[in-house]
């Protein structure tokens, strides 16, 4: 596991929120990315992330389209063989956390399933995304994608 998302997995809810609102939206993702939930503050946050990856979700699989790619589709990989399932749209807004722009995954035109999800994410590191899970208007997750180590 990257020694960031490792250091993630150690911190708070507060802590996470502060190096999301210190960075800027970055670049959207391309292609393949590998998931990691995040249960903050929890002492088994490492565990629960190994459990999630092995039995529910992988990540994310990003296609962004030309002319200016800030705008795109995605996938996720879900269940233990990494099925795409779960289509989101992707583009830029104000973030629902402090009102910057940020990168948004909207469900709620694509999927029945997670109509009031809305996922957020920012660029912390080259190709390494925090990411916040909203239901509805509700934080109830967070998460971190590497674009990386899907690659490797």
């Amino acid at each position: 596991m990257n020694e960031t998302i490792e250091y993630w997995l150690r911190l708070n809810r507060e802590e996470l929120d502060d190096i999301y609102i210190s960075h800027s939206a970055g670049s959207l993702p391309h292609g393949d990315t590998q998931g990691t939930a995040i249960v903050a503050g929890s002492p088994r946050a490492k565990t629960f992330a190994r459990f999630a990856r092995a039995l529910a979700w992988q990540g994310k699989v990003f296609d962004i389209f030309p002319p200016n790619f800030e705008r795109g589709i995605l996938i996720n990989k879900v269940l233990p063989a990494g099925l795409g399932m779960i289509v989101a749209k992707v583009y830029r807004d104000k973030s629902w956390m402090d009102g910057k722009e940020t990168i948004v995954i909207d469900y709620s035109s694509t999927s029945i399933l997670a109509k009031k999800v809305r996922d957020e994410i920012r660029e912390i590191e080259d190709g390494l995304y925090l990411g916040k899970v909203w239901w509805g208007k509700k934080r109830i997750l967070d998460f971190a994608l590497n674009s990386h180590k899907a690659r490797a």
